[in-house]
């Protein structure tokens, strides 16, 4: 008997903790840090969703990354990219004014994780040592158009980025 409710305990533990949790979220909601508004997933159906998720801190991979692909958006207006990062809101702004310098005609959407939940429950692996802190790896996450994951790419390193000119073959793939 105590077998029996020891595996009910576990199973009903399993199916709610957040880092058990479906690999492939059924909605999540995120937060501009640069101007407030909200990305719903549910709200951009039929739309390709690219979730680039970020480092913590000053990471000048970060920042070379997101430039490069905040330069594909006009060419891909179908195209929905999230940049997130696990930041506060002061510490994104602080690390976007090094985009504005690139003269963007407007901020590509960077977006806060807090406490990198989205990460997590994307089950991107955790326990990369950077900058004296322990966080994330970088990695991308490509969603169709009704929310499901068709592609992944996790970093081995704060270097390791899925190049722009890759993504761009990927893409004429997925049409």
């Amino acid at each position: 008997m105590k077998k029996l409710l020891f595996l009910i305990i576990a199973i009903a533990l399993a199916a709610t903790s957040p880092r058990l949790a479906a690999q492939n979220p059924a909605d999540f909601t995120l937060v501009s840090a640069t101007d407030g508004s909200k990305f719903r997933l549910s709200e951009n159906k039929g739309k390709l969703v690219v979730l680039h998720f970020l480092l913590k801190t000053e990471c000048p991979f970060c920042l070379k990354h997101t430039r490069s692909y905040a330069a594909l958006s006009d060419s891909f207006p179908d195209i929905v990219q999230l940049f997130i990062k696990p930041d506060n809101r002061e510490e994104i702004l602080e690390w976007a004014k090094k985009l504005e310098k690139d003269d963007f005609k407007a901020l590509p959407g960077i977006y806060i994780d807090p406490n990198a939940r989205l990460a997590a429950e994307y089950k991107i692996p955790d326990g990369y040592q950077f900058h004296g802190q322990v966080v994330h790896y970088p990695a991308m996450i490509v969603l169709d158009g009704s929310g499901k994951e068709i592609f992944r790419y996790v970093g081995k390193n704060n270097s390791d980025r899925f190049p722009a000119d890759k993504f761009l073959t990927k893409v004429n793939e997925w049409k």
